[in-house]
């Protein structure tokens, strides 16, 4: 049988909801929910962030019991402390980036060269580029070889202007995660607010919010598994 590649988890080093001081970082869950598919399909996963070692939590809670589960597992805890810097990781190394989310992520995945590097790299080796909620921040600014922006004329799903109203960070966050998308050429998938929604498109797997994070991995899972048959 083939060896499956690991699949690399992007976690934000964005520790700050930009004026206010509030801090903000990943969100637990959508690490743990789609590792935890992935975990149980055999399919080995690497944590990495931009800046590397221990990323800020933006939230987390402990009442799932997925969260519960891996919050209490040292091991898991020790790989959060020394996640790996995006930068220093070889995208050959990979079947599949998956980008968690976090209100962080629209502060530093949209311009950080080694996110818009590794996306490419991996797309256009045949790999899988997967984002949940805040986390397709990294696809705003990912460019093709040929200049072409990654989600034009492609279904995606972030989280909604509505969603981001309704918690409030509407004036706060840079900006607008599914209005910028869409600027960029993406066929936005839009469910009502705080319901699950993943769209695949190719090799393409975006979810739309913490409620479609299980379902973000399992859509890789099943990708990673057809890559290798």
């Amino acid at each position: 049988m083939p060896t499956i590649k690991p699949v690399l988890f992007v976690l934000t080093s964005h520790g700050v909801k930009g004026s206010t001081g509030e801090p903000t970082g990943f969100w637990l869950g959508e690490v743990t929910h789609p590792l935890h598919v992935l975990k149980q399909a055999g399919i080995p996963v690497v944590l990495s962030s931009i800046q590397g070692g221990e990323p800020p939590v933006d939230g987390f809670d402990l009442s799932d019991e997925v969260n519960a589960h891996y919050w209490a597992d040292e091991g898991f805890r020790a790989r959060l402390r020394e996640t790996v810097p995006l930068a220093d990781v070889d995208p050959a190394d990979f079947s599949a980036i998956i980008f968690a989310g976090g209100h962080g992520a629209v502060w530093d995945f949209p311009e950080d060269e080694a996110v818009q590097r590794q996306i490419r790299a991996i797309w256009e080796a045949g790999g899988i580029v997967a984002a949940v909620c805040h986390g397709p921040a990294a696809l705003v600014n990912a460019r093709l070889s040929d200049g072409s922006p990654l989600v034009a004329g492609r279904k995606v799903a972030a989280f909604t202007d509505s969603e981001e109203d309704e918690v409030g960070l509407t004036e706060v966050v840079p900006f607008l995660l599914s209005r910028r998308l869409a600027e960029r050429g993406a066929r936005m998938q839009a469910a009502p607010d705080w319901t699950p929604q993943v769209a695949v498109d190719g090799r393409l797997v975006t979810g739309q919010n913490p409620q479609s994070a299980t379902g973000v991995g399992e859509a890789v899972r099943d990708l990673v598994r057809a890559g290798v048959n």
